[in-house]
């Protein structure tokens, strides 16, 4: 019985049920969305960076975490230091430079052939390594994103460069430049900012670490195991991160909350007479109250499973308008929007319920 009063009183006031819905499904998509490209954005950098194929990566000290913010302050020297090392097999000095011309983005200066044995070198969709100092080699997203070609030129660092490969993505960067030609550019001629260490064995990296930080000089450098590095790339370790993430969720339970409120509020207000009748035949405050939160209930559930559905449906829409802008939707994040979603809106029905309940039968059924 209260279920059909229910789903008739959501009938009954359409767009109100409409707006509503709304409300709850933009929560969620702003939730799902900003989260997702945040956490997209980390998890793709954590993918290519492994996708290099280093064991061990060394930075100078005060480095951050983010690779591509350092610029390249240290010399290239310090790669035939590790290199004597036992158990090294290659080390590749790469220069990461950040640019926010256009879109935000680290180039990579590299030495190709050690980079290469490194990495094991790139896959060449099309094109061919460097033949020329202004010459880039990028990756197949980059390319699609900016719809370039083998022979094209393309604009960074206030330079114009020839496109002369296109490679499979997941290798660091999505720009490859020759490392003289991006340190001519910065104004640091034989430095690097991040060295790529190549073991003969990944189970030696506690060791080759520990020799590193014991050479003269390199004491304070920031010499991370892959391993290492990937535990350390987590949400809670990068700087403001969390914090932004706590905002948005914060804002989206406001306009949740706001709205359902709004929403049910005006419903009990429309609905008095109908509550005194109710109230009149032996309705308790309880009953007065659950109708309430059901129908709040039934509203958020509608919310959750259209912002479900927009954030699945923007998420394609950005891929295939900007294929280098990650994504990431996980299982634990839909459930997590979920949970503040039904909060935020049971919070803003629970004093409308209240006072629906608190109302008195005798003048209820006189409202006009």
């Amino acid at each position: 019985m209260m279920n059909r009063m229910v789903f008739a009183n959501l009938l009954h006031r359409p767009f109100r049920t409409i707006i509503s819905v709304v409300a709850v499904a933009v929560e969620v998509t702003l939730i799902l969305l900003i989260v997702g490209i945040m956490l997209g954005m980390l998890q793709d950098s954590r993918e290519r960076q492994m996708g290099i194929g280093a064991d061990i990566m060394v930075q100078p000290p005060g480095s951050s975490l983010l690779m591509g913010v350092s610029g390249a302050p240290v010399s290239v020297k310090v790669a035939d230091k590790v290199r004597k090392l036992p158990h090294v097999v290659a080390v590749a000095p790469v220069i990461n430079q950040l640019t926010t011309a256009g879109n935000v983005k680290v180039i990579y200066g590299i030495d190709l052939p050690s980079f290469n044995a490194v990495s094991g070198g790139f896959r060449y969709l099309s094109g061919g390594p460097f033949q020329q100092p202004d010459d880039v080699i990028i990756d197949d997203l980059e390319a699609a994103s900016r719809h370039l070609k083998v022979s094209e030129t393309m604009d960074m660092l206030n330079h114009t460069f020839r496109v002369c490969g296109i490679v499979e993505h997941g290798k660091g960067a999505r720009d490859f430049i020759p490392m003289n030609t991006l340190q001519d550019l910065i104004g640091a001629t034989g430095k690097a900012s991040i060295f790529y260490v190549k073991l003969d064995d990944p189970n030696n990296a506690d060791q080759v670490v520990k020799a590193i930080k014991s050479i003269p000089g390199m004491q304070q450098y920031g010499v991370h195991s892959l391993k290492e590095w990937l535990s350390l790339m987590t949400s809670s370790a990068i700087p403001g991160l969390t914090t932004v993430i706590n905002v948005v969720i914060g804002i989206a339970m406001i306009i949740g909350f706001i709205v359902i409120f709004q929403a049910m509020y005006a419903a009990v207000m429309e609905r008095t007479r109908e509550i005194g009748i109710l109230k009149s035949l032996g309705a308790s405050k309880f009953y007065i109250v659950n109708a309430v939160l059901r129908e709040t209930l039934l509203i958020a559930i509608g919310g959750v499973l259209l912002g479900i559905a927009i954030s699945y449906g923007a998420r394609m829409g950005l891929r295939a308008r900007f294929q280098t802008l990650p994504v990431l939707i996980t299982y634990s994040w839909l459930a997590k929007a979920t949970v503040i979603a039904m909060i935020g809106s049971l919070l803003g029905a629970f004093y409308p319920a209240l006072k629906a309940a608190q109302k008195d039968p005798i003048d209820a059924l006189a409202y006009e």
